[in-house]
């Protein structure tokens, strides 16, 4: 069996073309957790520093640190502890807390999107061919 090579452009164009479930959950207190704050918790982990998260993430650090800040508001504790520099240089790493965060909303999305899988690919065929039209406004992120 051979495969053609896909770039990794036209790999993203696809996945972002399919159907998909995003769950965001808004608190009694009027905090809310959803995929980017997650997602920068998860490049926090990988790159053990909030800046190069941030980058990642297209967002400046001072937004980066500002989610964080909200993250540890709404929490009680901290969800990521940092080091000063110094000769091995300062970092970022997730406390137990910002493993434990990401672990139960990863397994919430995974119930949901297996849960909501038919209703999102029916509603999914119904939607107009070529319709590219985004209906939702970008919302400023709280802090």
């Amino acid at each position: 069996m051979c495969f053609a090579p896909v770039s990794f452009l036209a790999w993203t164009r696809q996945l972002w073309s399919m159907p998909r479930l995003t769950i965001r959950i808004d608190f009694d207190d009027g905090s809310a957790l959803g995929p980017g704050k997650i997602r920068l918790l998860e490049l926090v982990a990988e790159t053990g520093s909030i800046r190069k998260a941030a980058a990642g993430m297209k967002m400046s650090y001072r937004k980066a640190w500002l989610l964080l800040k909200a993250l540890k508001e709404t929490f009680g504790e901290a969800l990521v502890e940092t080091t000063t520099g110094g000769k091995a240089g300062g970092g970022a790493r997730l406390t137990r807390l910002g493993r434990i965060v990401v672990g139960q909303y990863r397994a919430l999305e995974g119930s949901a999107r297996r849960a909501a899988g038919p209703a999102v690919e029916g509603l999914a065929s119904r939607v107009r061919a070529g319709s590219r039209r985004k209906t939702r406004l970008r919302r400023r992120i709280r802090a």
